[in-house]
């Protein structure tokens, strides 16, 4: 591949993470030219270790599965989650369905280059250590970017201009189009909060020697002001990390009367006991850094200010907002790199749609936009029922919550909560409150051994099953009435309707998961046409629905 930077390209991908390379990639290999500016020079430091099972189904569509499965990154089959210290843990399972449904904690350094190099292999023109400087817009349409002023970091500080028929902004955090240009960024005052982390060698296992081993551990902090992470890497080390709302950190701060952020990090742990007890006699060591001087090591304590964000348009003329440039979730849901893979599909999908005349520009456009709105407000709306069980409370939300997106995403919720006939046509407090504690049950403290004792006492299989469509509380009480053995004992008639309800939760999410839910999920009249070398856009008629 050239070094050199062309003056035009068809598609400009700005940013090399896990959104851009994807979209480089879903792009490059429909024969579309791309190239790909990354400020920084691979691989390089990035938080966020915990993937979810989705990835390496987006990952398949790109032939950069089977990377991931033989890279030798910690396997993860589940995960488990604490929010009552005076009840036990749940356990999501996530090869329940099937072996090929586990995923992996990742070193993200490692992880991201692999994903930046599979977008070479597709055939994306990748120049690292470039960064855009600035964007021109059409005199004619002032909202439509058509170039970037780029600066390489080297000896010789190379700049230039190119030129480009779409751009795809994945520029993390930053959010170039978002923050510098468009300025429609929206913060969730609800999770305005702060994380503290670092890693740790030494240190023991949840369920060692059982086949959890190597799930993550997450665990409310007893004084609900947050919550804990443990996360294993194969490379002998552990994740752990406190996040924290602002205000609250920075009261316990201030009453620690200046201490430094590692003793303020390790105070915080101590509010984790069952996470204490799995650091045992660990040590927090720091490892060489990916992003700094050969030979200089990685701070111990990292620290970030974790603010959840979003937008109200993901796109415009031209233009595609992927990934963290366009929205961010609180880490407790391991949502982030998976948003990243769903926006950036969406993107390349719209893009080669609107190319190929599947639709306007500015169908494509608001598809995408829709699209990216969807997923986000999913998991939006199951990290807030963990905030509400871990802080013991309701707090206002309405604010952070967008209407026109929430009506779709929760669609079959809204009569699942209170009725078909109670719905009114403006969202209210109450609604969404009663939508956060539908949601909590995905965080229910239930376990696989739970699940096959509900079955082997008659409990229907197909109600059990993550892909059926959501029941209501009359139809579960109905499952439970109709075994005798469950209903005849108190204590078993309790354990299997919380085996059931978080069931009926993970099916908010269970669509996400699959990358073919894009060709049945029905946005704006289309769908996506998921196909290898025609990747684009259907406008849904009664003929492509039957």
């Amino acid at each position: 591949m050239s070094s050199t930077i062309p003056t035009h390209t068809q598609i400009l991908v700005v940013g090399g993470g896990p959104a851009g390379s994807y979209a480089g990639s879903a792009l490059a290999r429909e024969g579309l030219q791309v190239v790909l500016f990354e400020a920084a020079q691979f691989p390089r430091y990035h938080i966020g270790e915990s993937l979810i099972p989705s990835v390496r189904h987006y990952l398949r569509f790109i032939d950069a599965e089977q990377k991931l499965a033989k890279h030798g990154f910690k396997h993860k089959p589940g995960a488990a989650i604490k929010f009552n210290q005076f009840k036990r843990e749940g356990y999501t399972d996530f090869v329940a369905l099937g072996h090929s449904n586990s995923s992996w904690n990742v070193t993200r350094s490692a992880f991201d280059k692999m994903l930046l190099d599979h977008a070479r292999e597709s055939g994306v023109c990748v120049h690292e250590k470039t960064r855009v400087k600035s964007l021109r817009f059409s005199t004619t349409d002032p909202s439509r970017p058509v170039a970037a002023e780029w600066s390489q970091s080297s000896e010789t500080d190379h700049s230039g201009v190119i030129s480009f028929d779409f751009l795809v902004d994945a520029t993390g955090r930053g959010g170039l189009m978002s923050n510098k240009y468009l300025k429609n960024r929206h913060y969730n005052e609800s999770l305005r909060n702060i994380a503290l982390w670092g890693y740790w060698s030494g240190v023991g296992a949840y369920a060692r020697g059982t086949a959890r081993e190597g799930a993550p551990w997450f665990e409310a902090l007893t004084d609900d002001s947050g919550w804990a992470w443990f996360i294993p890497l194969h490379d002998g080390t552990t994740s752990i990390g406190i996040v924290m709302h602002q205000e609250l950190h920075n009261e316990k701060s201030k009453a620690l009367h200046g201490s430094s952020t590692v003793s303020r990090y390790q105070a915080f742990l101590s509010l984790a006991p069952n996470l204490t007890e799995l650091i045992g006699r660990g040590v927090l060591v720091s490892k060489l850094s990916v992003d700094g001087p050969p030979g200089s090591l990685d701070p111990l304590v990292r620290s970030a200010s974790d603010f959840s964000y979003s937008a109200p348009e993901y796109g415009g003329n031209s233009f595609r907002i992927v990934g963290d440039a366009g929205a961010f979730i609180d880490p407790l849901f391991s949502s982030g790199v998976h948003l990243a893979m769903t926006s950036a599909l969406s993107a390349a999908a719209s893009i080669c749609g609107s190319i190929r005349g599947d639709c306007s520009e500015a169908i494509a456009t608001s598809w995408h936009t829709r699209r990216f709105s969807l997923s986000y407000t999913r998991f939006q709306m199951v990290v807030l029922s963990a905030y509400k069980q871990i802080r013991a409370t309701n707090f206002d939300v309405l604010n952070d919550v967008d209407e026109d997106h929430y009506d779709q995403a929760f669609a079959s919720i809204r009569p699942v909560i209170q009725g078909a006939s109670d719905m009114g046509t403006r969202l209210s407090e109450a609604e969404l409150q009663g939508a956060l504690d539908f949601c909590s049950k995905f965080f229910s403290p239930t376990s696989p051994e739970q699940r096959v004792c509900a079955l082997q006492y008659g409990l229907p299989t197909k109600v059990l099953d993550v892909s059926a469509p959501l029941l209501v509380p009359k139809d579960i009480d109905a499952a439970l009435s109709r075994v005798e053995g469950i209903s005849s004992d108190g204590n078993l008639n309790h354990e299997a309707r919380l085996v059931m309800e978080h069931v009926n939760a993970r099916r908010v999410l269970h669509r996400e998961y699959a990358v073919n839910n894009l060709e049945a999920e029905e946005i704006d009249g289309h769908v996506v046409r998921l196909e290898r070398g025609s990747l684009g856009l259907i406008k849904v008629t009664s003929e492509n629905t039957k």
